[in-house]
């Protein structure tokens, strides 16, 4: 059972968005800029550090390349049973779950990134990760500390990220060192996030997810302030409300993700975060990332050795056995004519061409069905046939 999971604020990098340019799925991009009135081609190929350190900026860019990834993760035809994304994340996760879409994500992400940079202009903040230290003794430190520190984010065992005014920080990290910490590490952050610091930004959030149609989810959403999986449509404006003063539940998540089922843990955005996180909290969990074409091109063939190797249930994870054989360009989809259901086809096996371009099978298996048609127009990495690995005929 795979969870998507999408990062938050920090996992932005300058230039992330460049190996996605001539990836079919960058069209989001001019349909968020479309959505936010602002130039997200930029902040994703041309944005320094500074510019990016602006949460205004970070949050915006690190949505709308987590909804790229997604875009062409779902190209493959993989879907998830659950949905989880890490603060901000959190929002990539309702729009892959289909509670809603696209251009509403983008102008939301664009105005909670405006409410809490207005918020953090207002009231200076930081954040900082406490690393090797049990989560009560962080709490000590926050309590120990004179000035406004909170913890925000219960990551993972041994790590703990509090936020509030920057020098309330550095005292709790020092206090948190005496208590056994191995380390305290600055988060690039430009606000005290997930605290009180943060109410003028949850009333001015608050307006705009009463004007947003919120939907059902396809699949549960495990929420960042109770760790509890949700889908009805209601439950959402309150959760993102009070996502942004109360403190992100990531721990507690992972364990009611593993409590229910599951086993693949698919990190969908820049950086690899939230893969690290799992590795520190659940022992055997398959945990990949995505965050380049190149991993998209090699992601199917991980799960399928990731279950070969037992670490999926077999019977668990629908696209570690029946594959999918996607088109190599843009253009006329012409199969080969004597092709039929069950025929059993070989690794490099020629299916059929685009345009000018041929098809070949990445593996061996069974044809279990064309997914487009003769004579249809199809783009890059578009599926286009259906294989069971492995076998021959139909079960």
């Amino acid at each position: 059972m795979i969870v998507f999971t999408f990062p938050g604020q920090g996992s932005q990098l300058p230039g992330m968005g460049a190996a996605w340019r001539d990836h079919p799925s960058w069209e989001l991009v001019e349909e968020a800029s479309e959505a936010s009135e602002r130039d997200v081609e930029h902040l994703l190929l041309e944005a320094d550090e500074d510019e990016l350190r602006h949460t205004r900026n970070s949050q915006l860019a690190t949505y709308v390349l987590s909804m790229i990834v997604l875009d062409a993760v779902e190209r493959l035809g993989l879907e998830p049973a659950f949905h989880a994304g890490h603060s901000l994340g959190e929002y990539s996760a309702l729009t892959a779950a289909g509670v809603m879409n696209f251009s509403a994500g983008v102008q939301l992400v664009n105005e909670r990134g405006n409410a809490m940079q207005a918020a953090a202009d207002q009231t200076a903040g930081t954040m900082a990760a406490v690393l090797g230290l049990d989560d009560d003794k962080v709490e000590t430190a926050c309590r120990r500390t004179i000035g406004d520190v909170w913890v925000a984010n219960y990551n993972a065992p041994g790590q703990v990220v509090i936020s509030g005014d920057p020098d309330a920080i550095a005292q709790a990290g020092e206090v948190a060192m005496e208590l056994g910490a191995k380390r305290v590490m600055p988060i690039n952050v430009g606000g005290a996030f997930h605290t009180p610091l943060m109410a003028p930004a949850r009333e001015r959030l608050r307006k705009s997810l009463a004007e947003t149609d919120l939907r059902a989810a396809h699949r549960p959403v495990y929420a960042n302030i109770d760790a509890e999986p949700h889908e009805a449509a209601d439950d959402w404006a309150n959760l993102l409300g009070a996502q942004l003063t109360n403190p992100v539940q990531w721990r507690r998540t992972l364990h009611a993700l593993d409590q229910a089922g599951a086993t693949v843990f698919l990190e969908l955005g820049p950086g690899t975060v939230l893969t690290g996180l799992v590795k520190r909290t659940l022992k055997g969990a398959t945990r990949l990332g995505v965050n380049s074409p190149a991993e998209v091109d090699g992601l199917l063939e991980s799960l399928a050795r990731a279950s070969e190797t037992g670490a999926v249930a077999e019977g668990e994870l629908l696209y570690a056995i029946e594959r999918l054989v996607v088109s190599p360009a843009t253009g006329v989809f012409a199969p080969r004519p004597d092709l039929d259901i069950g025929n059993a086809i070989d690794r490099g096996e020629l299916l059929g061409s685009v345009g000018s371009t041929e098809v070949r099978s990445a593996f061996d298996g069974s044809l279990q069905g064309l997914l487009a048609l003769a004579g249809e127009r199809v783009t890059t990495s578009q599926p286009l046939a259906w294989l069971r690995a492995g076998t021959v005929g139909i079960p």
